[in-house]
C-alpha cells in the first residue's frame, strides 16, 4: 500500500519542485535565448517563449568563416583523448597501490595524499617551463600531457580495489591469468561504476578549462571551445548574446550525453563474491 501523503511531505515536495525550477530556469533561459534575435535578449525579455524564434544563431556559429566547428572537435578531441589516458592511469595507480605489494608503497600513496593538498594553479608556470623545454607549447599535448594523471581519481580508484575480493584475483590467477589479464579482464569490468565515474569528472575537466589552454595555446585554429568562446566575445565590440547562448548550448551537449550514458552506473550496485 502506498504511504499517505503528510502535510510535512508534501510541504517538502512542494519546497523540492520549487528550488528545481529555480534552478533549472537559467537552463531553460539560455536554451530559449540561443533561437532569440539579440534585440530581444538585450531588451530585457526573460520569457522562455518567442515570436521571433530563429535558428540565425548557430547558422551563423555554425558558418564557413567562424572557427566554432574546429574549437568544438578540439575540445571534444583533448577531452576524450585525456580521459581515455586519465582513466587507464588512474586505474593502473589505484589497483597498484592497492592490491600489489612493493617497497615504499605506502610512502608514495601517502606522498600522493600530501600533493593533493597543493593547489592546481600554482603548477601552471612549472608545467608551462617544462613544456616550453620539451617544445610542446601551441599543441595538444601541453593540454593532455600535464592532466595525464588525477591524484583524486586515484584515491577513488584505490578505494574502490581496496575492497576488491581477493578471491576473485586469486581464482582468477589459478585459471591462468596474468597479472595484467587479472587487472584488464576481471579488475577493471567490475570497476566500471567508478571508473564512469572518474571519467565524467576527468571529461568535465578537459572540457571545461579555460586556464591552460590560455596559457599553452597560441593558435586560434587550436583554440578549445573554452578559449574560443572567449575570443569570440572579445572580438565583437558589443557581446552577440544570442550567438554566445547558442554556443553555450551547444558545449554543454556532450556534458549531458556522457550523463545520460553512464547515470546507469551511479546507481548499479555491486555483488562482489565468488560467483562473479
Amino acid at each position: 500500500m502506498k504511504p499517505k501523503m503528510t502535510a510535512g511531505r508534501a510541504m517538502l515536495y512542494v519546497v523540492l519542485i520549487i528550488y528545481a525550477l529555480i534552478t533549472l530556469y537559467p537552463f531553460l533561459w539560455m536554451v530559449a535565448a540561443s533561437f532569440k534575435p539579440l534585440r530581444e535578449i538585450v531588451g530585457g525579455n526573460m520569457s522562455l517563449i518567442s515570436e521571433n524564434m530563429t535558428l540565425d544563431n548557430y547558422k551563423t556559429i555554425f558558418g564557413h568563416s567562424s572557427l566554432f566547428p574546429r574549437w568544438f572537435l578540439n575540445s571534444l578531441f583533448v577531452a576524450t583523448v585525456g580521459t581515455v589516458i586519465n582513466v587507464y592511469i588512474n586505474s593502473m595507480a589505484g589497483y597498484s597501490l592497492s592490491r600489489l605489494s612493493f617497497p615504499g608503497r605506502d610512502k608514495i600513496y601517502h606522498g600522493l595524499l600530501l600533493l593533493m593538498m597543493i593547489p592546481g594553479q600554482v603548477l601552471l608556470i612549472p608545467n608551462y617551463l617544462l613544456l616550453k623545454e620539451f617544445g610542446m607549447l601551441d599543441s595538444f599535448t601541453a593540454l593532455i600531457l600535464p592532466s595525464a594523471a588525477n591524484i583524486g581519481n586515484i584515491f577513488l580508484m584505490r578505494q574502490f580495489f581496496m575492497n576488491f575480493p581477493k578471491d576473485v584475483c586469486e581464482a582468477a590467477e589459478i585459471d591462468g591469468l596474468s597479472r595484467y589479464g587479472v587487472f584488464f579482464r576481471i579488475a577493471m569490468p567490475l570497476a566500471r561504476p567508478t571508473i564512469a565515474t572518474t571519467a565524467i569528472f576527468g571529461f568535465m575537466g578537459f572540457w571545461n578549462a579555460f586556464t591552460a589552454p590560455m596559457l599553452y595555446i597560441k593558435t586560434a585554429s587550436k583554440y578549445t571551445l573554452t578559449l574560443g568562446l572567449q575570443s569570440f566575445q572579445s572580438q565583437n565590440a558589443g557581446t552577440m548574446w544570442n550567438q554566445v547562448m547558442a554556443a553555450a548550448c551547444i558545449s554543454v551537449l556532450p556534458i549531458i550525453i556522457l550523463y545520460l550514458i553512464f547515470n546507469k552506473f551511479f546507481m548499479v550496485g555491486l555483488r562482489m563474491d565468488g560467483e562473479k
